[in-house]
C-alpha cells in the first residue's frame, strides 16, 4: 500500500498538551512572573497537585474516643469521648510528624504481613500527628453528646456542641411545658421528646464559656440540621414548639439573646398583645396552647400568600388560596439556615413529615420561605417544585453554603463557581429525568431536597477542589457524610494532566466483610494539609433492625486513624529545596497523607472494627 499525502493536516489527531508538572519549575515560575490580575491564588492551589496524599496505613490505635473534625485554621482536632460527655481537644502537629516512622515502608500502604516494626507504628503513629492538650467535661446528669454536631467559629477560637437526655417517663413533664404554643407539634415514638444543651468551649484552653438549656423539646443536632451559624449569629430550630430562637456568639464566648421568632416576631408583640386583652381576659392567665389565633410568623406567611394571589388579577389565584387555606395553616417548620445575618430560609412540611412519621419525606410537598429578620417580612415562598428557586440554587449555589466564611479568600466548588461541578449536577438531573417513575419534576424536588443547607457540611480540602482534581463523587464528595465503600481505591487524577496523583485506599484490605454488612465511609480532610482521616463503618443488620452510625446511642464506634508524609524528591539530578510552610502562599512541605479512621459497628451481636489511612505525595 501506498501513503497519500494528506490534504489537510488540521485534521491530524493533536496529543494533549501536559504542562509541565515538575514542581522546581512551578516554584521558579511564581518567582518570575506575574499571573493576571485576580488569578494569582488560584495559580498558587496548583502546588496541591504536587503534594498530596500517598500512603495507607490500617488498624491504627487510637485513645477510646470518636474523632469529629478540624477546626477551621487546621490547628486542632475535636474528638468526643467514649462516654460521649467530655470534648476532647488534639493540637495538630503537622503531616510530617512521622515521617521517621515512614521511611523503612514502600509503596502505597503498609504490607499485609505483621510483625513488630508495624506493631509499633500502629501504636505510635496517633499520638505522632496528634498531642492531646485539653479534655473538657460538657455533658453533666446523664447526658450524651451528639457526634455528628459541632461548629466552629469563623476565627477558629471556639466550637459550639450539642447534648441531649430523653425526657423521663415517670414522672412525665407537664402538658403545658410539652405545648407551649398553638404551633407546638405532638410527640411519637420516632420523634421523643429531649432536654437539649448547647456548650461553646474556647479550643485553646479548653474552657467550658456558656451553656444555653432546651427543656422538653425537639432540635434535630445531628448533621447540624437543626442549628445554623452564620459569623457570630446562631439559629437554633426548636421543631416542636415551632419557634427559632436567635443568639449573638460575644468575643468572649457567650450566648446573648437577640430574638425568638415564632409565636411573635417582635420582641414587644407579647406587651401589645396583653393590652389588646380585656379585663376578665387579663384577671386569669392565658395558656398560648389556647390562644385560637394565628400565630406570627404564620400569620405573615399566609399574608405574603393572599397578597400575591390578589396581586394576579384573577378570582381564580384567590379561589385557589381559600381552598387551600388550612393546608397552608397546618404547615410547619422542619429545617431552616441563615442566608445571612438577616435573612432566614425556612422549610415548612406537613405535620406528619416534620414528625418523622413519613418514609419519604423528601417526595412529599414543602415550602421554601425567605424571611426577613429585622422587618419581620416574607420577602419570597417557593414549592419544592419551583424551577426559578432551582435555577436560584444553581447559579447562587456559594449564596446558600456560606463556604469558608474565615477565610478572605473563598475557593469554593459549587454547580456556581465550578464548571465541573455543575457537569456532575446536570448529569445527576439527567438521570434522574430519564429514570423510571422520573421526569422533570421530579428532579427539581431532588435537587431541592438539598435546601437547607446544613452549616458547615463542606470541606475546603483543596484536594476535593473538581478544580484541581477529578475523583468519583460515588466514593468521596466535598460534603462531609458517610459514602458508600467499594473494594476498589478512589482515584485522584490532576485536571491539568489528566495524570494519575494519588489512591485512597477506602475498603477493607486483606479481610473480607459480612455479606449483610453495608460499609460506610466519611472523609474527614485538613483544611489545606495533605492528610485525611476516614472511619469505615461495618452496618450489620440482625433480626430485621439496621444498626448504623446514626442510631445514636444504639450503635458503638472504634475509630482508628492513619497518616504518613516524608520529604519531597525531585530526582537524582535536582537538588532539593526547602520549601516555607506558610499557608498564605498556599503551598506546604512534604509528602501529603490522608488519615482514614473507621469504625466498627454492631452492637448488640457482633464487634467489627477496622481503620486505614492514605496519603500520596
Amino acid at each position: 500500500m501506498f501513503d497519500t499525502p494528506r490534504d489537510n493536516d488540521a485534521d491530524e489527531i493533536k496529543p494533549r498538551k501536559i504542562p509541565n508538572q515538575s514542581i522546581v519549575h512551578r516554584v521558579f515560575d511564581r518567582q518570575i512572573n506575574f499571573g493576571r490580575p485576580g488569578v494569582q491564588f488560584n495559580q498558587s492551589r496548583m502546588f496541591y497537585t504536587n503534594v498530596f496524599p500517598n500512603f495507607t496505613i490500617v488498624n491504627v490505635e487510637k485513645p477510646p474516643c470518636f474523632l469529629r473534625k478540624f477546626s477551621p485554621d487546621g490547628h486542632y482536632f475535636i474528638a468526643f469521648s467514649a462516654t460521649q460527655t467530655s470534648l476532647e481537644i488534639y493540637e495538630f502537629n503537622g503531616p510530617a510528624a512521622a515521617a521517621d516512622l515512614l521511611r523503612h515502608f514502600n509503596g502505597d500502604h503498609t504490607p499485609s504481613v505483621y510483625d513488630n516494626r508495624l506493631h509499633y507504628l500502629h501504636s505510635k503513629l496517633f499520638e505522632r500527628f496528634f498531642t492531646q492538650k485539653q479534655v473538657t467535661v460538657v455533658a453533666t446528669n446523664g447526658e450524651h453528646l451528639n457526634r455528628e454536631c459541632s461548629l466552629f467559629t469563623d476565627d477558629g477560637k471556639y466550637v459550639i456542641v450539642g447534648s441531649a437526655i430523653f425526657v423521663p417517663e415517670d414522672p412525665y413533664p407537664f402538658f403545658f411545658d410539652v405545648y407551649r404554643n398553638n404551633e407546638s407539634v405532638p410527640p411519637n415514638p420516632r420523634c421523643p421528646l429531649e432536654d437539649y444543651c448547647l456548650h461553646i468551649v474556647e479550643l485553646e484552653t479548653g474552657l467550658l464559656c456558656d451553656t444555653r438549656q432546651f427543656k422538653c423539646d425537639k432540635i434535630f443536632l445531628s448533621h447540624n440540621q437543626g442549628l445554623y451559624l452564620y459569623k457570630n449569629t446562631l439559629a437554633v430550630l426548636s421543631v416542636q414548639h415551632q419557634t427559632i430562637h436567635i443568639f449573638q456568639i460575644t468575643k468572649d464566648g457567650h450566648f446573648v439573646d437577640v430574638r425568638s421568632i415564632g409565636r411573635f416576631c417582635f420582641d414587644d408583640d407579647e406587651s401589645i398583645l396583653h393590652l389588646g386583652l380585656d379585663s376578665k381576659t387579663q384577671v386569669h392567665q392565658i395558656r398560648p396552647m389556647t390562644e385560637t389565633t394565628i400565630n406570627s410568623l404564620k400569620h405573615r406567611l399566609l399574608v405574603f400568600l393572599y397578597e400575591r394571589a390578589k396581586r394576579m388579577d384573577s378570582i381564580y389565584e384567590l379561589r385557589k388560596f381559600y381552598q387551600y387555606f388550612d393546608q397552608f395553616k397546618s404547615l410547619r417548620m422542619w429545617k431552616m439556615q441563615l442566608i445571612d445575618s438577616e435573612h432566614l430560609l425556612i422549610k415548612y412540611a406537613s405535620e406528619e413529615v416534620v414528625t418523622l412519621r413519613v418514609s419519604d419525606p423528601n417526595s412529599q410537598p414543602s415550602f421554601f420561605v425567605v424571611y426577613n429578620m429585622i422587618t419581620t417580612e416574607v420577602l419570597a415562598v417557593y414549592e419544592n417544585t419551583s424551577e426559578n428557586l432551582l435555577e436560584l440554587f444553581e447559579n447562587f449555589c456559594d449564596v446558600f453554603r456560606n463556604a469558608m466564611l474565615h477565610s478572605d479568600m473563598q475557593f469554593t466548588c459549587s454547580a456556581s463557581s465550578n464548571i465541573y461541578a455543575r457537569q456532575m449536577q446536570h448529569r445527576f438531573k439527567q438521570t434522574i429525568i430519564n429514570a423510571k417513575f422520573g421526569g422533570h419534576t421530579e428532579a427539581v424536588k431532588r435537587l431541592l431536597a438539598q435546601l437547607p443547607i446544613s452549616a458547615q457540611s463542606f470541606s475546603s480540602s483543596p484536594y476535593l477542589d473538581l478544580a484541581l482534581f477529578s475523583y468519583d463523587e460515588k466514593w468521596v464528595s466535598m460534603m462531609e457524610r458517610p459514602k458508600a465503600c467499594g473494594d476498589h481505591p478512589i482515584r485522584f487524577y490532576a485536571r491539568d494532566s489528566g495524570l494519575l496523583k494519588f489512591k485512597i485506599y477506602a475498603g477493607l484490605q486483606g479481610r473480607n466483610p459480612p455479606p449483610t454488612a453495608r460499609r460506610l465511609v466519611a472523609f474527614t480532610f485538613h483544611p489545606y494539609e495533605p492528610f485525611a482521616i476516614k472511619p469505615l463503618t461495618l452496618c450489620i443488620k440482625y433480626f430485621g433492625i439496621e444498626a448504623n452510625e446514626f442510631s445514636g446511642r444504639e450503635t458503638e464506634f472504634r475509630n482508628v486513624a492513619v497518616l504518613h508524609l516524608e520529604q519531597l524528591e525531585f530526582g537524582k539530578d535536582v537538588p532539593s529545596y526547602e520549601i516555607p510552610t506558610d499557608i498564605n502562599r498556599f503551598f506546604t512541605v512534604g509528602e501529603p497523607f490522608t488519615i482514614f479512621v473507621p469504625e466498627a459497628v454492631v452492637k448488640p451481636q457482633s464487634s467489627l472494627s477496622e481503620s486505614r489511612i492514605s496519603f500520596k505525595a
